[in-house]
């Protein structure tokens, strides 16, 4: 029978020795012994002679009432046990242990596996079920067998023998064999068991299974300890380092680190077994362990008990700490953050850490090229980790790196505040007021103004309102009890009884008197405000009115009803629609009005829409203009957008749109304007009788009115060409106030959103093709753009491309394009640092695929 290498070698080994240096005469006679009942077991058909056999053999294994000397029960496990095994193994069959039919057979062979030195039990039971052919008898006897060596506890005892004192020479190879097959047990049972396994050997039931039986190892090793006995939890920690490396670490770490957290709350020999248990993992699985002990721990003292100063000691396990975990990994939870920062703070020799950990987070916070690109969610998670060591770090320490932390910050800020992506600049506001608080809290706070209504925001600012530095206290930490009920103060109590009056009515003797509660409020909802002005009605009037009055009045009227007048006066609209362009563009804010940029806005786009050729050949020539504000030339782009919008439906959405707009005081059109000039409301008996009449009125069938909508031609066709293409000409050519490929990009990213709007708007126009043409090329000289704003704008407009232009011109005349375009986005699919990017590019892959679809089946007869 072949023998595995290591048992081999042991054997031989562990022979020799005892031949050499031993010379005992009662050693041959137990060699004499193994060979008779191995001959017997082999060759016999009797079972008394078989069950004499064992029970001679099981004297070795001690238990018995006529135990043998040591040093025979020595050489029997050490040099001829495994034979035996083997020779158990092979004989295992139905007939073989049918010899015995009182089942007595079956149970002495079981427990030569069961009671006896369970690593070569272990080993010799795993051999077996390797090398069994196919699905047999013998295997599902030798996998039950397994299954009961793991429920009695007997892999506890494996690694128990493994962490005593070794008297005799360890052998290496038979160690790495033996930890091979105890971590690697569910995938060689599951290859080899096939639709047999067991439930037993499933990764998420052997695992939990094998993390207590590490508890129950330790235990061992901890009561070798209290006993004066010197013992080893190497074994114990290349095992759960190499379950860690699988990729197993949550099964296992779930069922250790509760019941270490309890065991080493009051024992410091507890903590230093822990301690010496995570110091002898292997380098190489350093990071898993640690990891997965950071992400199962629930609070930084707990940490601090598991692992101690390790963090000090070993200098992966600080790199793993204080770098990867922090700036390489960005996938990890706040709490587990927390819980991080909090191990390095909770000790005087870790906290020279926390400190440098913040420097260096500061310093990539506020790297441009961080910022341009890291991922959103990395540099979200570098926020989090700096606001957390900012709430652990006392003044004195944050006094000694107060300019470096300064200069960092400034940084910082000046990179996020120009990026073109919100939460980005949002996260360095709110950074950057913690840091300024912390830094200089004598002086005035640094304040930004910044929306914190989304998810990131409030959980940003809820870590900067942690408590103190070094409080670690589970109420700052994890869930606190709830709250004891408690009796009332006596005084509080004693007033109580003596008075008779309610609480409500002890805050004054005059409250009755002075409460109005009883009156009734008078409505006021149907008054209007009086002004001394009347409204315009003229589009010259509200020119004059926005360009030269002085009466705030008179100008806040006429920009309330321009939109509603350009509407209703088209023809007076075009003689002065680029001069009324012109002072929308440049009107500013004179009185505090309601919605002032909306009305502004509606009005401008009213007027593109009105004269669309004029209004969009000024405003396209004026986006690259000299003398322009960033926000001018985004409000061209926006007006730019909507008019398109409103220009490609037909009339009638369109005054069903102007109708239903918010802006109050509006006339929205001109059909609204003569049935309601006044814009008043109905009278209230009005409405009582016309409420009547409907509750009296008997209807068998009354469905919604619809009315079908007339086929018009799209008026966007003839004016898209003014809209597109002089937003194309000047974009690589800087100014010397603007520059689109410098360090205006936000203004460049809405260029590109801008001309994949009125791509995806010119959709069935005759200008469609030259539009596609013109705007892959514009997106293939900017592809490799550093900005997310921007490359998500290019995607955007890869797709506007792939909608609105039809498919056969598309492959007719834009074929070096298309293959171009797809060979980039499928690289931007994969490697882009931005989730959106990503998910852009998949979106244009799959239109280029159902695009691809659709003109095979319109080919195929």
């Amino acid at each position: 029978m072949l023998r595995s290498p290591a048992r081999q070698f042991a054997a031989d080994s562990s022979l020799a020795r005892h031949v050499s240096c031993r010379m005992d005469p009662a050693l041959p006679a137990v060699r004499l012994t193994v060979q008779e009942a191995i001959h017997t077991l082999s060759s016999s058909e009797d079972a008394g002679h078989i069950l004499s056999a064992l029970k001679t053999l099981k004297r070795y294994l001690g238990g018995s009432e006529d135990p043998v000397l040591p040093e025979e029960k020595e050489e029997f496990a050490t040099v001829h046990f495994s034979a035996v095994l083997r020779c158990l193994v092979s004989k295992l069959s139905p007939g073989w242990l049918e010899l015995s039919p009182d089942g007595q057979l079956e149970q002495l062979w079981e427990s030569f596996f069961l009671d006896s030195p369970p690593d070569q039990a272990f080993l010799v039971l795993m051999e077996a079920i390797e090398s069994t052919a196919g699905p047999s008898f013998r295997l599902m006897k030798m996998a039950r067998v397994l299954e009961t060596f793991l429920s009695v506890g007997r892999v506890a005892a494996l690694m128990e023998e493994q962490c005593q004192p070794q008297t005799k020479p360890s052998f290496p190879l038979f160690q790495e064999t033996l930890l091979s097959k105890v971590v690697g047990l569910p995938d060689l049972l599951g290859n080899r068991l096939q639709w047999d396994n067991l439930t037993q050997f499933f990764p998420q039931n052997y695992f939990p299974l094998l993390g207590q039986e590490v508890v129950q190892a330790l235990k061992a090793v901890v009561n070798f300890l209290q006993g004066g006995l010197d013992c080893s939890v190497s074994f114990v920690s290349r095992v759960l380092g190499k379950v860690c490396i699988q990729g197993r670490k949550r099964e296992i770490l779930s069922v250790l680190v509760p019941q270490l957290t309890v065991l080493t709350q009051d024992s410091c020999l507890w903590q230093g077994v822990c301690w010496r248990l995570m110091e002898q993992v292997p380098d190489r699985a350093v990071e898993a362990v640690l990891t997965g002990l950071v992400e199962a721990t629930p609070r930084p003292e707990v940490l601090s008990r598991l692992l101690g100063n390790l963090v000090v000691k070993n200098k992966k396990a600080q790199f793993v700490m204080t770098r990867k975990l922090l700036f390489l990994q960005y996938q990890h939870t706040t709490p587990m953050v927390r819980s991080l920062l909090g191990y390095l703070a909770l000790d005087s020799q870790r906290r020279p850490l926390l400190t440098q950990v913040l420097k260096e987070l500061l310093e990539t916070w506020g790297s441009s090229s961080a910022v341009r690109h890291a991922p959103l969610e990395q540099q979200c998670y570098i926020s989090k980790a700096i606001l957390v060591c900012l709430a652990h770090l006392g003044e004195p320490e944050l006094q000694d790196i107060r300019d470096e932390l300064l200069a960092s910050m400034m940084a910082g800020v000046k990179c996020r505040l120009d990026s073109s992506l919100p939460p980005v600049r949002r996260l360095g506001m709110i950074v950057a007021e913690v840091i300024s608080s912390r830094i200089h809290p004598e002086g005035p706070p640094l304040k930004f103004q910044y929306e914190d209504d989304d998810e990131m925001s409030r959980e940003l600012l809820a870590l900067a309102a942690l408590g103190p530095a070094g409080d670690c206290s589970s109420e700052a930490w994890g869930p606190s009890p709830a709250p004891v009920a408690t009796e009332p103060p006596v005084e509080t109590s004693e007033k109580m009884v003596e008075s008779d009056v309610p609480p409500a009515q002890l805050r004054g003797s005059d409250s009755e008197l002075d409460s109005d509660d009883e009156f009734i409020p008078y409505d006021m909802s149907g008054d209007k405000e009086l002004k001394s002005s009347k409204e315009p009605l003229y589009i010259r009037d509200c020119v004059e009115a926005l360009t030269t009055s002085e009466d705030m009045e008179r100008w806040e009227a006429s920009l309330k009803v321009l939109e509603g007048l350009v509407y209703r006066s088209p023809a007076a609209t075009r003689e002065v629609s680029v001069e009324l362009a012109k002072v929308l563009l440049h009107l500013e804010e004179k009185t505090c009005v309601a919605e002032f940029e909306q009305l502004r806005q509606s009005a401008l786009v009213a007027v593109t829409v009105t004269d669309p050729e004029q209004v969009a050949k000024y405003l396209t020539s004026q986006f690259y203009g000299l003398n322009y504000s960033l926000r001018q030339r985004m409000d061209i782009l926006d007006v730019l957008v909507l008019a398109a919008q409103a220009l490609s439906r037909p009339r009638s959405l369109q005054r069903l749109s102007r109708h239903s707009s918010p802006v109050s005081g509006t006339l929205c059109s001109p059909a609204l304007a003569s049935s309601q000039p006044g814009n008043a409301v109905a009278p209230d008996w009005q409405v009582v009788v016309e409420e009547r009449i409907r509750s009296k009125t008997r209807r068998f069938s009354k469905g919604c009115p619809r009315r079908e909508l007339a086929g018009v031609p799209n008026e966007f066709n003839c004016v898209a060409g003014y809209f597109f293409f002089p937003l194309l000409q000047h974009f690589d050519r800087p100014l010397v106030t603007f520059d689109l490929l410098g360090d205006d990009q936000l203004v460049l990213g809405r260029l590109t959103h801008t001309l994949a709007s009125l791509m995806y708007l010119a959709v069935n126009t005759t200008v469609a093709v030259s539009m596609g043409k013109a705007l892959l090329e514009f997106v293939w000289a900017l592809r490799f753009h550093v900005d997310i704003y921007v490359r998500r704008g290019l995607l955007s407009a890869v797709s506007s491309v792939l909608l609105s232009v039809p498919p056969e011109r598309l492959l007719g005349d834009l074929p070096d394009e298309l293959l171009e375009a797809r060979s980039w986005l499928a690289d931007v699919a994969e490697k882009d640092v931005d989730e959106d990017c990503r998910e852009l590019a998949v979106r244009a892959l799959l239109l280029l695929e159902r695009l691809k679809d659709k003109l095979l089946s319109r080919s195929s007869p």
